[in-house]
C-alpha cells in the first residue's frame, strides 16, 4: 500500500514541485520514497539505505517535462527489489498503490510467455503484464488498486482503478499540463491550479455523505472512476476512457438458496486464505456484528497466530461482550481500544481536513488505525462491503413496504403546508426509483433542504428511468454508498496512519457471483443479509446473530448533548461558514436552532465539515 504523485507539462518544470507533491502523502508510505524525473530513477531523503547507496538524491533545482514520485508502505516484498517507480528494460514507468492477490497466478501466466522477473513484487507483475498484453492486462487483475504507467514507446499515460474504487486516484489538466496522485491534497502541492469550489461537486456530497466520482468537490480536480483505465496520448494530449468493468445486471434463476450459500461460502474462505499473504503482522478489527466476526474466525482457521480487536465507546458494551464472546471461543488474543471525547476532541478539526471533503459523521475508522499504528500492525481485515454486497442496511427493510406506497405517489400534490414534516411527506411519495429511495436512505439533505440551503437553484439529481427493483437499488449501494462513500474513508482513515485494510467480501469473484443470485434469496425485507446470515450460522456465536447492527460507530449525538466542546466547536464554524455568505444564512439558523434528534445534527455536521474543508483548502 503506497502512495504516488506525477506530472507531464508543456513546460520544463522544477523538480521542487514533485517534491513537495510527494512530502504531501508522506503519511500514505514511510517505508520508503522514489523519484523518475529527467529519465532517470532517483532516491529521496526518506529512501531505503539499499535504494541511496544506489541512486542519487533528487535535487530541489533539477528539471524536467514528466515526473513520478512515489511513497512506500512495504507490505509484500520488502526488500528494495519493490521500490517505485519501477522501470522495466523498456523503460515503461509504473508507480502502483494497492495490492494484487491473485499476482502470482499471472506471474505464472507471464513466466510460461518467457518474461523473467527480477522481484516477488506485485508490481512488477503488472509492469510486465503491461508490456505482453496491454491494457488487457487490467481485467486480469483481483485486488484493489489505482496505478500510473508511463508507456514510452507509445509516449502514453495511463491511469487505473480496480472495480469497487478502493484505491484512489486524482488528476486534473489545464494550461500546465496533466497533474495526478493518490490524494488531492497532493495535487494542491502542485501550485499549478487553483482551488475553487465545485458547487455540483458539494451538492452531490450533502445528498449522499460523498462525492460521486468522476465529479470531486474541487472545479477541474476529477477522479478516476472505479473499474475504469484512461489513456492519455502525450502527442495529440487527448484522453480515451474506457470501462473495463461493470457489475452483471442481470441475475440468474437457475441459482437456488442451497447452491448460493455454498458457493459463496466457499468464495469467502478462499478469499481470507488468499488476503492474508503478507510479509507483515495482520490483525482484524471487530465490531461485533456479524460481517467482521465471520472473517474474523474463518482467518483464524488459517491464521492460528491471527489476533483481533474491538474498540469501545460509551455504550458500546454489547459489541465490546459479543467480541470477547467470539475470541475466547476461538481462542484468538482480543484487544479493546476504549475512545471516549477527549480521544474525539483533540485531533478533531486535523482529522476532518484530512478528508478533503465535507462529510456527515465522526470517522471512527481513525481511531481503529491509529491504534494499529501504535501496535505495530500494517494490515487489518475488514468486514466493509459485507452491508452493500449481501443487502445489509436497516433502511433496506422498509424497501418492499415503499414499492407498494409509490402506487400513491400522487396525493403528494394534495398534502398542504409547508413545516418541515409535510416537506418530508412529500419528499418520500416523491420518491419514484430506486435510485430516489437510495439516496432517501443515505442519511444526508434531502432534495428540499438542498433548495432551501443553497442560494442558487442546484441541478437535479437522480434519474428519470422507472426501476423499483432490488437489483437496481444493489448497483446504486455499490457503485455509490461502497466505491465513493465507503472505500474513499476507508483509504484516508488507513493511509493517514500508514496501515493497509483489506476486504474478504470484494473480492471479484464473489461480486460477480452475488450479483447473478435471484434478488429473493439475497433479500427479503424482513431481515438483513439474510444470505450471509445461513453462512454465519455455522460459525458465528448465537447472540452475534441476533445483536441489532450498530458497527463502527461513535455516539455522536449524545456526545453533543453532554459536551459543551462539541457545542462550540459547532457555533464557531457555523458563524464562519455564515460570514462567508456563499449559503443561505436564514436556512442555517433555523437548522441550527433545531437540533433535536441525530439527523438534524447530521446536517448540521455537514456545514461544519464544509466550513473546516474551505478553512483547510481555500483559506
Amino acid at each position: 500500500m503506497c502512495g504516488f504523485c506525477g506530472f507531464h507539462s508543456k513546460e520544463i518544470l522544477p523538480s521542487e514541485i514533485i517534491l513537495k507533491m510527494n512530502q504531501a502523502i508522506k503519511h500514505r508510505g514511510p517505508d520508503d520514497e522514489g523519484y523518475f524525473f529527467d529519465g532517470r530513477s532517483f532516491a529521496g531523503e526518506e529512501s531505503m539505505p539499499e535504494i541511496k547507496a544506489t541512486q542519487t538524491p533528487l535535487a530541489a533545482n533539477a528539471q524536467s517535462s514528466l515526473a513520478f514520485g512515489f511513497r512506500r508502505l512495504s507490505i509484500i516484498e520488502l526488500s528494495e527489489k519493490g521500490h517505485q517507480p519501477m522501470i522495466s528494460e523498456n523503460e515503461n514507468v509504473i508507480t502502483f498503490n494497492g495490492e494484487i492477490y491473485n499476482f502470482k497466478e499471472i506471474r505464472a501466466e507471464l513466466e510460461v510467455l518467457g518474461v523473467d522477473f527480477f522481484s516477488n513484487s506485485d508490481t512488477e507483475v503488472i509492469l510486465k503484464g503491461y508490456e505482453v498484453w496491454g491494457t488487457d492486462v487490467i481485467e486480469k487483475l483481483d485486488g484493489m488498486f489505482s496505478f500510473c504507467l508511463f508507456d514510452k514507446s507509445n509516449n502514453k499515460i495511463i491511469f487505473a482503478r480496480d472495480r469497487v474504487g478502493l484505491k484512489p486516484l486524482f488528476y486534473f489538466r489545464n494550461a500546465h499540463g496533466l497533474f495526478w496522485a493518490s490524494e488531492i491534497k497532493s495535487l494542491l502541492k502542485s501550485g499549478k491550479i487553483k482551488p475553487e469550489i465545485n458547487w455540483e461537486g458539494v451538492q452531490s456530497n450533502f445528498i449522499y455523505q460523498t462525492t460521486i466520482s468522476p465529479q470531486t468537490c474541487f472545479t477541474q480536480i476529477y477522479s478516476v472512476e472505479p473499474g475504469t483505465f484512461t489513456v492519455y496520448d502525450l502527442d495529440t494530449e487527448k484522453f480515451r476512457f474506457d470501462k473495463y468493468y461493470q457489475i452483471p445486471v442481470k441475475t440468474k434463476s437457475t441459482i437456488t438458496e442451497k447452491v448460493a450459500i455454498e458457493n459463496v461460502e466457499k468464495l469467502i474462505k478462499k478469499n481470507v486464505r488468499q488476503q492474508l499473504f503478507a510479509d507483515v503482522p495482520v490483525i482484524s478489527m471487530m465490531s461485533g456484528g456479524i460481517d467482521s466476526t465471520l472473517v474474523t474466525i474463518l482467518a483464524k482457521q488459517n491464521q492460528d497466530s491471527l489476533k483481533a480487536f474491538t474498540l469501545s465507546y460509551h455504550n458500546a458494551n454489547d459489541e465490546v461482550s459479543n467480541a470477547e464472546l467470539t475470541a475466547k471461543e476461538n481462542g484468538i488474543k482480543h484487544f479493546v481500544e476504549h475512545i471516549d471525547a477527549d480521544d474525539i476532541i483533540k485531533n478533531l478539526k486535523e482529522n476532518i481536513a484530512h478528508f478533503e471533503e465535507p462529510y456527515l459523521a465522526i470517522e471512527s475508522l481513525l481511531n481503529a488505525t491509529e491504534f494499529c499504528k501504535k501496535n505495530g500492525y500494517k494490515v487489518v481485515f475488514s468486514g466493509n462491503g459485507a452491508d452493500e454486497l449481501f443487502g445489509g442496511y436497516m433502511h433496506l427493510m422498509k424497501f418492499k413496504t415503499w414499492t407498494k406506497i409509490r402506487r400513491f405517489r400522487f396525493l403528494r400534490h394534495f398534502i398542504k403546508g409547508n413545516s418541515h414534516k409535510t416537506k418530508k411527506i412529500k419528499n418520500y411519495l416523491s420518491l419514484k426509483n430506486s435510485q430516489d429511495f437510495f439516496r432517501n436512505g443515505q442519511g444526508g439533505m434531502k432534495p428540499f433542504e438542498i433548495e432551501e440551503l443553497f442560494l442558487h437553484k442546484p441541478p437535479e439529481i437522480g434519474s428519470a428511468k422507472i426501476d423499483t427493483t432490488y437489483q437496481s437499488y444493489f448497483l446504486e449501494d455499490m457503485y455509490r454508498s461502497l466505491a465513493s462513500h465507503h472505500a474513499y474513508r476507508d483509504d484516508l482513515s488507513a493511509m493517514k496512519n500508514s496501515v493497509e485494510f483489506r476486504y474478504p467480501y470484494l473480492s471479484n469473484d464473489l461480486i460477480e457471483y452475488v450479483a447473478q443470485i435471484p434478488e429473493e434469496i439475497r433479500f427479503n425485507g424482513k431481515i438483513n443479509k439474510p444470505l450471509l446470515r445461513k453462512i454465519a450460522e455455522k460459525y458465528v456465536p448465537a447472540q452475534v446473530l441476533v445483536m441489532k447492527k450498530k458497527g463502527f460507530t461513535f455516539p455522536f449525538f449524545q456526545w453533543y448533548q453532554e459536551d459543551q466542546r462539541l457545542r462550540n466547536f459547532i457555533k464557531e464554524h457555523l458563524e464562519s461558514l455564515k460570514k462567508r455568505n456563499i449559503l443561505n444564512n436564514s436556512t442555517i439558523e433555523k437548522w441550527q436552532n433545531s437540533i433535536h434528534k441525530p439527523e438534524d445534527l447530521n446536517k448540521i455536521w455537514q456545514l461544519v465539515t464544509f466550513e473546516v474543508w474551505q478553512q483547510t483548502y481555500f483559506d
